[in-house]
């Protein structure tokens, strides 16, 4: 993340690269990127994927801070599903800052420190993002699984338990690098992510993978109940009119769409953690990291400008011309 793709065009390029970059001189050939960046950004062109992931952190900054505006301060929004919804773009907006911060510390400040800190921070941003999906997926079955119960007291208590998970695991996974589990001092040891360990990237893919196992386990049981419960709808009345249809079908193309989403933008960069080394060129890194931002860009679009509730507070807060005497019907979670 902290690391600038160079090219080998010419010799020139080459010198210039010992200049701005001293750990990539000759005695430190193995090392894939650096984190010691030269505080005078105008002795080299900046890389244009580090253009695009800023570019991509700014979209996210902007969309996830106004749904966590209108969560903070809708007092009606303090359900289960909204807090879920309100921890997924807080991840989110923190993951957007830390890509901006990453491309500011890389191209402005020379610091191995803040260079860590913000590696730490990203990490614990996604790692936040990734696990609060996996919370939302678990409300969304016990609202379909425990329907009588779930609008409790207990349903609130356990949401929050879940978040108070979600959060601390998050930050014990950013702060392993800035505790020491770099590759700082063991060159050797670094991944396709300088200054994570092959290690410690492993340890994040295979988490990925375990919350993807999971969430496919639970939105296959989820399409299951939504399927059996238009079932028993259509066998009261007798037949299946096409309104059961649709909505079952719309259902399961909202569950595919989701689903796909979030593999489509991390699977790529989750398998490239597993597979790839220091040696390969950094463009690889790149390439697979930029669509797993996309996931913190299209989440608010899914998870919250879909609903009804925080749809009438845009139209409140940008347009002036919401009509208060149309009925809003609040969604389940099943639903958003």
């Amino acid at each position: 993340m902290n690391e600038t793709f160079l090219g080998n065009d010419t010799v020139a390029t080459a010198t210039l690269a010992g200049k701005a970059f001293p750990c990539m001189e000759a005695n430190y050939p193995e090392r894939n990127g650096c984190l010691e960046l030269s505080a005078a950004p105008q002795d080299f062109p900046i890389n244009p994927w580090d253009i695009m992931l800023c570019m991509s952190g700014t979209v996210i900054a902007c969309e996830n801070s106004i749904v966590v505006a209108i969560i903070f301060y809708t007092p009606t929004m303090r359900t289960p599903m909204f807090v879920l919804i309100g921890s997924l773009a807080t991840a989110d907006l923190l993951a957007g800052m830390g890509l901006i911060l990453n491309f500011v510390f890389q191209y402005v400040i020379s610091s191995e420190t803040i260079s860590l800190i913000t590696v730490g921070f990203l990490v614990a941003s996604f790692t936040a993002s990734i696990s609060s999906l996996l919370a939302i997926t678990v409300d969304r079955y016990f609202s379909l699984y425990n329907a009588l119960t779930y609008f409790s007291e207990k349903t609130l208590h356990y949401v929050h338990l879940m978040l108070a998970g979600t959060w601390g695991v998050s930050m014990c996974l950013g702060l392993l690098p800035v505790l020491g589990w770099n590759c700082l001092d063991d060159p050797n040891s670094c991944s396709i992510v300088r200054p994570l360990t092959r290690s410690n990237v492993t340890l994040l893919a295979v988490s990925f993978f375990v919350i993807f196992i999971l969430m496919l386990t639970l939105y296959f049981k989820i399409c299951k109940i939504v399927c059996h419960h238009a079932h028993q709808i259509a066998l009261q009345k007798h037949f299946f009119t096409a309104s059961h249809y649709v909505a079952t079908k719309k259902g399961v193309s909202t569950l595919a769409i989701i689903l796909g989403t979030f593999g489509a933008s991390w699977l790529p960069f989750a398998i490239y953690c597993l597979v790839g080394e220091r040696e390969y060129p950094l463009v690889y890194t790149y390439a697979t990291l930029l669509p797993a931002t996309y996931n913190s860009m299209i989440n608010p679009i899914i998870y919250a400008y879909r609903n009804a509730e925080i749809q009438r507070s845009l139209y409140v807060l940008f347009c002036g011309c919401f009509q208060t005497n149309v009925a809003y019907r609040s969604r389940s979670p099943s639903e958003v």
